[in-house]
């Protein structure tokens, strides 16, 4: 595995992988709000680090050396921007965080970013 030229924001991707990547902290997080005072999560600031702030789910490829290690895991956050614009593209982007959390195609989000965080993670 290669080194990327930003650690930092490559940190912050992964932070938001993680968020999609587990179920439960996402109905206590962007729905039920049960975070420690002074702390803010939702869908929407996630989905802003991976397409706006980094673009790395605009071309996974590209970002291999600046945020991603290798092509292995460029292919892994495409299939989990596959499953968001799929999601997207059904419902458009002004839902609550609650009403993707119920949408029929939220479980493949979750386990594309399940699948992208083990390669993330892995040392």
């Amino acid at each position: 595995m290669s080194e990327v030229r930003f650690p930092a924001m490559r940190e912050e991707i992964v932070q938001a992988v993680r968020a999609l990547a587990d179920h439960e902290y996402q109905w206590s997080a962007w729905v039920r709000r049960e975070l420690p005072p002074g702390q803010y999560d939702e869908f929407t600031h996630r989905i802003h680090i991976l397409y706006d702030d980094t673009q790395v789910l605009e071309d996974p490829g590209a970002a291999v050396g600046i945020y991603l290690r290798s092509q292995e895991e460029a292919i892994a956050m495409q299939r989990l921007a596959a499953a968001i614009d799929a999601l997207f593209d059904e419902l458009g982007t002004e839902l609550s965080d609650e009403s993707y959390l119920r949408a029929r195609r939220w479980p493949a989000i979750v386990t594309a970013a399940r699948e992208a965080l083990v390669l993330l993670e892995a040392k």
